[in-house]
């Protein structure tokens, strides 16, 4: 921690409100300005670990409040998860007040997320040099679809951009069409990757004294998930196609059928498909040279799911796992949202807080705890923040008088805006 962030957290109103640990990222201060789900992400990551981050939304509330909504109106499932551990602060960046009090904010603050190509940084003022002039050591995480460079760095993207442009589109499903990945795993691992990013950024910082612009994309976090088969692509190896549930690299590997529902098998490495075979009464396979190895078992992993599957099919989950765990081979259902929800796995792991979300409503599961630390356990959980719930005390630590408080927190245009 620099000398400044020191003095600032001494200053800022974080003592008053509450008290945080001093541990991890405790006093630093972060302005969250990211949308949907990477770069706020990255910013619930850094509260997690005990920065002080503050999200800044326009006084009628941002879009992303509402996304796959649970009936609570601004805490849509995808808000309350990213906005953990942080503090709203409802603020009208277009107005010249509103431009003013954010300056001064981020003159008291340690980093800057936004989730913007680099056009539009320029155009809202939140590019590298505009914010540098208000801090001279400022650091600024960026999240933008296409990256910094190319011809298009300023067109915007979502999720589906990086799966579609990266090749992980055409290798998912069965091959009729390109099929997209249930979850947005582009979106949180840019959001991690952002979050990796920041905290090099905070580090060198502390050597050296300076900050600097890092970030990360969707095109360029999905190009890395694909490379490998990239770069099989590139070197002529081959050229993969969609296998449906089937890994390529090795076999059987597979999403199976049984008599009540579905498990999921992985076989890996020769120890392992020698006791598979021998589970499955199949001794003959180990010395079929077309499963001579993990590859050529993945290349040939419709024989091998073949097999796999008619063992399953005359058994209970419960069996065939019982069975494959006896014979040290991983295997796991397939679970519905709701009996992921009940799954023993699940709940006994430690993944979820609590959240109450309404008088009668009982509560929700944030899953918040990826990243176990002795900060992040201190830190504990608190809820997504109401919309501009700590607005008053962070504009009062600021030098704002209660008029002026009121008025730059107002949903209704500034008088002075131009």
């Amino acid at each position: 921690m620099t000398g400044n962030a020191q003095s600032k957290q001494d200053a800022s109103p974080q003592g008053a409100m509450e008290a945080r640990p001093s541990l991890g990222l405790a006093g630093l201060r972060i302005l969250d300005l990211g949308r949907y789900i990477a770069a706020p992400l990255c910013a619930a990551m850094l509260a997690d670990q005990g920065a002080e981050v503050i999200r800044i939304e326009p006084p009628a509330g941002a879009p992303d409040r509402e996304v796959m909504p649970i009936g609570l109106a601004g805490r849509g499932a995808v808000y309350l998860q990213m906005n953990r551990n942080k503090k709203s602060l409802a603020l009208d960046l277009d107005s010249p007040g509103g431009r003013t009090a954010f300056e001064r904010l981020v003159a008291t603050s340690d980093a800057v997320i936004v989730n913007l190509p680099p056009a539009a940084l320029l155009r809202a003022r939140l590019d590298y040099d505009s914010l540098k002039a208000c801090r001279e050591d400022i650091i600024l995480v960026t999240v933008s679809a296409y990256g910094p460079e190319g011809q298009s760095r300023d067109r915007i993207g979502f999720d589906g951009t990086g799966q579609a442009l990266s090749g992980a589109m055409h290798l998912t499903g069965t091959g009729e069409m390109p099929m997209r990945a249930a979850i947005s795993c582009v979106d949180y691992a840019a959001g991690m990757s952002a979050a990796f990013a920041a905290m090099a950024a905070l580090y060198e910082r502390r050597l050296t004294g300076r900050g600097q612009h890092v970030g990360t994309s969707l095109l360029g976090t999905a190009l890395t998930m694909t490379n490998p088969m990239l770069i099989e692509e590139a070197a002529g190896a081959r050229s993969r196609r969609p296998l449906g549930n089937r890994s390529p690299i090795a076999g059987p590997s597979d999403l199976f059928a049984t008599d009540d529902g579905w498990v999921m098998v992985q076989v890996i490495g020769d120890g392992m498909f020698r006791r598979w075979a021998k589970l499955m009464g199949r001794a003959d396979l180990v010395e079929d040279p077309r499963f001579a190895s993990d590859i050529s078992r993945g290349e040939h992993g419709e024989l091998l799911s073949a097999v796999m599957a008619e063992w399953c099919a005359s058994r209970s989950s419960q069996r065939c796992l019982a069975e494959l765990e006896a014979a040290k081979i991983p295997g796991c259902r397939a679970l519905t949202p709701a009996q992921a929800l009940a799954a023993d796995e699940n709940v006994t792991g430690g993944f979820f807080a609590d959240e109450p979300v309404a008088v009668g409503r009982g509560s929700v599961p944030i899953a918040s705890r990826v990243v176990r630390t002795a900060a992040s356990t201190a830190v504990g959980h608190r809820p997504a923040p109401q919309l501009g719930e700590h607005s008053a005390a962070l504009l009062c630590a600021l030098g704002y008088a209660e008029a002026d408080i009121a008025r730059l927190t107002s949903a209704a245009p500034d008088k002075a805006k131009t």
